[in-house]
């Protein structure tokens, strides 16, 4: 907001909400305070209505660590919670990450409310500071599973050794009555000590309204153990002295283990923050006062010098202030290509010195730093959710009371039907048999886990890579791409046009040309204006400074310089003018026609001469644009330059496609004018003048070293310079949305085919039953092995 006109705006946009009673906007403080009844309006609705009015509402961001999830109904419940806290606009939890992502307004919400909405519906939020905190957290998580799983185990090889001993052996009564008295012993503390934390999660579940994975297996287990217990105490009340003690203990058993791989496996998933983090070191040599210090890298401030010394990583941002050494920045960029450093060159923290000893300023600590920056990044995009991952939310939410339902089904169908058409032996043992495998074979979690995983993994195996991918929607956008679509100045070519040739035209010599042209540039920060410069400075001419200069975008310049007007530019600036070449036009066009930029010095409306100005192909293009059409993509160019300059470097490049002089305002434009045509677009630039292009393009790719500019600009930032990461981005993307298909389908494949199965359907046709321990391991083996799959995406290479 700049003045009362805002607020006004912002006061009627508010106001025109129904359940709005007296907003109040303030300018100085920038904050909108408003009465509302929340029983009709969403704090949701509030913001859109501000945002439609041409303005933006700031929130706080807060991350939770959240314990004790099981699957994806859990995640949705907390979700839930969360988005019900008055001021929280928008909550998202990842299941795989176990983390929990909160926008809220802080002057109506704080950590403290948003907390205590987790844990009231029955999940805790973990103490965690820093990366590390994290990994010990996770890491007793960890052990406690461990500890349920080797108790259950313990407990339940006996019982399984038992049950096997008295099947094969043929006991008399008073035996089996032992025997399942011992096995009800056995049985017990694995029910209620191991499982114990199945019962919590069911109780809060109930609690909360909804059933999810924690039912199913209280359900299946507790049928189980309580008609075992029945049989147990009063054996004469049914027809089969058989007990299914080995049946409950071992379900629990392998829902520990399955559990506990499945953990395992989610940590190692997301590896590739925590290598990141440890890119840092944890300490900096600081030279003060003459003195080197040891300290603890948080201690250094910006304006410190730190003393790097060879194999040693730099621990910040920062400019080099004295020493000469190569620098190894591939595992922030993905460039193996060690990089020179000298007095002046900006550093990264992370990176590592391989040379001799670097002295280095710290320019950016902290938070601040481009490697905090990055960290930031991946977490914010493993938060997000990809839209494919709507349909796994929209099963999850009615996938267990749907299982509950096809659970009570069979029971009745088999005790009160099947019984009769089949011969089932006892129908009561038949029909608690087929719903308890019914129950314990259905699997939330996999469905859970499948797009969640492989998203946490793709955009950890791009960061490693220097590729950050900043949202999961980009991911799923990428795999549909037709189009790419490169800036050329600085994207292409190398970004450093140099001055190749001079053509005289009324002056008497080049030093006449490059003095006025060089004069008339003099302060002005284009790329072309430099070349120019440093073509007459290493010429040795000293430059005037103009007295007044006017930049005209897509044109040039117009500067005065000692009382006389010199312009420098293209021909726009000839024709608005009038200025003919004259005998100097075939030849400009022979200079286009081999791919330079030529600009023309105009004086008192005299043309003193051309000047041809060329930027280098990036040695990798051809080998980038022949790897996009590799993949069936179409490849274009956009350029500000002229049609000849235009089809010279695309010819160079191999681009078919181009528009050329196009103004940096009428990039977006013609992105715009390729959707336009059903085209999928992904736009490559360097985020600084084509921002807009990148927003526009379906997918923004921003190609940069680690700038502030780049890792704003676009979905995707390549942190190298190198055009084969943009092959890799893509390839990557598609990569990682082919494992999210792979994964709902198994997910979807396994529920879909294992429940009817468990549920007796092949009974009539092969008199073969599913044992609920079987249907157990596979509830087990379904969840890991989406994991595992997810996590081969750690094995790319491009």
């Amino acid at each position: 907001m700049h003045c009362a006109t805002c607020t006004g705006t912002v006061k009627e946009a508010l106001e025109s909400l129904k359940g709005v009673e007296d907003a109040r906007v303030n300018l100085a403080t920038e904050k909108a305070a408003f009465i509302y009844d929340p029983a009709v309006l969403s704090m949701g609705e509030v913001e859109n209505a501000v945002k439609e009015s041409g303005y933006e509402v700031v929130r706080d961001e807060i991350t939770l660590t959240i314990g004790d999830m099981h699957c994806a109904t859990c995640a949705l419940t907390i979700e839930e919670s969360l988005k019900e806290v008055p001021g929280v606009s928008n909550a998202r939890v990842n299941f795989a990450l176990g983390k929990a992502t909160v926008d809220y307004d802080a002057s109506l919400a704080d950590e403290a409310v948003l907390k205590k909405a987790v844990e009231d519906v029955g999940y805790r939020v973990l103490e965690v500071q820093g990366v590390m905190s994290e990994q010990m957290a996770r890491q007793e998580e960890l052990r406690e599973g461990f500890r349920a799983f080797a108790v259950a185990a313990a407990f339940s090889i006996p019982i399984v050794i038992i049950s096997m001993s008295y099947d094969f052996l043929l006991m008399d009564s008073l035996d089996v009555q032992i025997r399942n008295w011992l096995l009800l012993v056995l049985a017990t503390p694995v029910q209620f000590y191991a499982g114990l934390r199945y019962y919590r999660g069911t109780y809060w579940a109930l609690r909360n309204r909804r059933a999810n994975m924690d039912t199913l297996v209280v359900l299946g287990t507790t049928a189980a153990w309580a008609y075992s217990l029945i049989v147990t105490l009063l054996p004469e009340a049914v027809a089969s002295t058989d007990v299914y003690f080995d049946t409950s203990s071992v379900i629990i058993t392998l829902v520990l283990a399955g559990k506990y791989l499945e953990l395992r496996s989610r940590g190692r998933a997301s590896d590739a923050i925590v290598k990141l983090m440890n890119l840092q070191p944890p300490q900096a040599l600081l030279v003060k006062d003459g003195q080197e210090v040891l300290v603890e890298v948080d201690e250094v401030v910006e304006g410190d010098v730190v003393l790097v010394k060879p194999g040693e990583r730099i621990p910040v941002d920062g400019e080099v202030v004295s020493g000469q050494s190569a620098v190894d920045e591939s595992l922030v960029t993905g460039e193996s290509i060690p990089r020179e450093k000298a007095p002046g060159s900006s550093v990264t923290g992370g990176t590592v010195n391989i040379g001799g000893v670097l002295r280095v300023r710290a320019t950016r600590v902290g938070r601040n730093t481009t490697l905090a920056q990055i960290v930031k990044l991946v977490e914010d995009a493993q938060s997000t959710k990809a839209p494919i991952e709507r349909l796994a939310d929209s099963v999850a939410a009615v996938f267990v009371p749907i299982v509950m339902a096809i659970a009570s089904a069979t029971f009745l169908f088999w005790y009160f039907i099947g019984s009769g058409l089949w011969d089932v032996g006892d129908a009561l043992t038949f029909s608690l048999t087929t719903t308890v495998a019914v129950l314990v074979i259905a699997c939330p979690c996999a469905l859970g886990l499948a797009t969640p995983t492989a998203i946490v993994v793709g955009t950890g195996t791009g960061a490693r890579m220097g590729i950050l991918i900043k949202n999961a929607p980009a991911l799923e956008t990428a795999h549909r791409l037709t189009t790419v679509i490169f800036d050329k100045t600085g994207t292409l070519t190398r970004g450093e046009p140099k001055v190749v040739r001079l053509e005289l035209g009324s002056a008497h010599d080049d030093k006449e040309l490059l003095l006025a042209a060089g004069s008339a540039e003099k302060g002005s920060e284009h790329v072309l204006s430099k070349a120019v410069i440093s073509a007459a400075e290493s010429a040795g001419l000293i430059l005037d400074s103009p007295e007044t200069s006017k930049t005209v975008a897509g044109e040039g310049i117009s500067s005065v310089v000692r009382g006389k007007e010199v312009s420098v530019g293209n021909r726009r600036l000839l024709q608005r003018l009038g200025i003919q070449l004259r005998g100097l036009e075939g030849t400009m066009e022979s200079m286009e026609n081999e791919g330079m930029t030529v600009m023309a010095c105009v004086s008192n409306g005299q043309v003193l001469g051309l000047i041809g100005v060329a930027d280098t192909l990036k040695p990798e293009a051809k080998e980038a644009i022949v790897g996009l059409r590799d993949l069936d993509l179409k490849v274009a160019m956009l350029t500000g330059d002229n049609e000849r300059t235009a089809r010279a470097i695309a010819n160079q490049a191999g681009i078919e496609e181009f528009r050329a002089q196009v103004l940096p305002a009428d990039k977006a434009g013609a992105v715009k004018a390729f959707q336009e045509k059903g085209e999928v677009v992904a736009m490559v630039g360097d985020g600084i003048n084509d921002a807009p292009a990148l927003a526009q393009a379906d997918i923004g790719i921003a190609l940069g070293t680690g700038t502030d500019i780049a890792l704003e600009s676009g979905n995707i930032v390549l942190m190298g310079e190198d055009l084969r990461g943009v092959v890799t981005a893509i390839k990557l993307s598609k990569r990682t949305f082919a494992k999210i298909r792979q994964n709902l389908f198994w997910a979807l494949f396994y529920n879909t085919a294992s429940i009817p199965i468990a549920a007796g359907v092949l009974f009539p046709l092969t008199n073969w039953l599913l044992s609920p321990m079987i249907a157990a391991g596979a509830m087990a083996f379904s969840s890991v092995s989406v994991v595992t799959n997810a996590s081969l995406l750690r094995r790319f290479k491009p």
